[in-house]
Formats: structure tokens, sequence, C-alpha cells
């Protein structure tokens, strides 16, 4: 598995409504969209890591470009391509609408988790779940020789939108978990999906 971001680019088919999906690393010049998409009440609500200011967030994009070269963690910014110029672009063509992730807490080992989120700009266009299919395609195909056979997703228990998108992707609904503060102070859901699904 070729672990320099700049190599990998993954792509979900556009639909009726809303645009094709381009994923690729993280980047520095990402980090004033990042801190401007983090001001919504509405994500801070379910993420873990929330991003205040520019500065907090080139840091967390560092962190995501140490995970791709230490090979534990695979964060990917989603964008809709052929967007309209203006504000909030990234690249030429190219808007932030999300963020998906790959965290292997045992690189080496059987699973995996998988996380993401959709800009509030953006929801309501099935960002989240071509997103996450598309991740899941390339998480089986890239790390099967490496023994990855298992993802897990996991959400808060009142966080429906994120079920919703667990379900629709093949992750069903396999055990509800008590809070374990302060990472998780709320009680959840655990979706887990087979490399033979």
């Amino acid at each position: 598995m070729d672990r320099d971001p700049k190599a990998v680019r993954l792509h979900a088919p556009a639909t009726a409504k809303a645009p094709a999906l381009v994923l690729r690393p993280w980047r520095p010049t990402d980090a004033p969209e990042l801190a401007a998409l983090h001001r919504d009440e509405e994500l801070r609500r379910w993420i873990r890591s929330v991003v205040d200011g520019e500065a907090e967030a080139e840091r967390w994009v560092r962190e995501q470009e140490r995970g791709w070269h230490e090979g534990d963690r695979f964060a990917f910014a989603v964008g809709e391509e052929g967007a309209r110029c203006g504000p909030g672009e990234v690249a030429a063509g190219e808007r932030l609408v999300g963020h998906v992730v790959l965290k292997r807490p045992a690189p080496g080992g059987p699973s995996g988790e998988v996380g993401y989120w959709t800009a509030a700009h953006a929801r309501g266009r099935a960002v989240a779940p071509r997103a996450l299919d598309a991740l899941t395609s390339w998480v089986f195909d890239a790390f099967e020789e490496y023994g990855l056979v298992r993802l897990e997703l996991l959400h808060s228990r009142d966080n429906t939108a994120s079920c919703r998108v667990a379900r629709k992707c093949g992750y069903p609904l396999t055990a509800h978990l008590p809070a374990a503060p302060p990472h998780f102070p709320r009680d959840g859901h655990l979706h887990t999906r087979l490399l033979t699904s």
C-alpha cells in the first residue's frame, strides 16, 4: 500500500442532485476552510476533535499528514468536483464538503475504524454515504493483504443521521455501547462491516 498521500485520490459518482466527489488527503492549504467549517454547531455536537481557529486547523492537518506517514490514520478531505468558483474553494473546481477517515488502532491488525462528517452547506446531498462507500472500497482493496478484514463505525445513539449512513453503506448495527467519558460521553452504536460483506 502506497503511504504517499499525494498518490491517493478516490472518487464517488455524481447523483441527479449533486456533483461527483473527490477524496484526497488533507493539505495545509485546507486549514482556513477547515476552521470555517468547524464553526457549525451541529457538526461540533457530534465530532470528537473540534478545531477552533486557523492555527488549530493547521495543527490538525499536520496530525493527519503524520497519520499517513506512520500508517495509523488515513484521513481524506472530501470535495465536490466541478463546483463553482467562490468562497470555500480549495482548488480549481473543488469545494470542501466533508471528511472521511480510516483509523487503525493496531496497524497490521484485522480491524480498523471509519468515521466521517459533512459540512453544513453540503448536507442533504448524500456526501457522507458516497464518501464512506468510496473509502470502504479503497480500504478493503488496499489493506486486505495486510490482514484487515473488519471495519467498525461508532456513533452516538442519538445521532440518527449517522445511523442511516452506516446502514445505507452496508454497516449493520452490531452492538449498543454504554457511554465511556471523556472520549465517548453518550451511549453509542457500533456498526460493523466485514470484507466479505
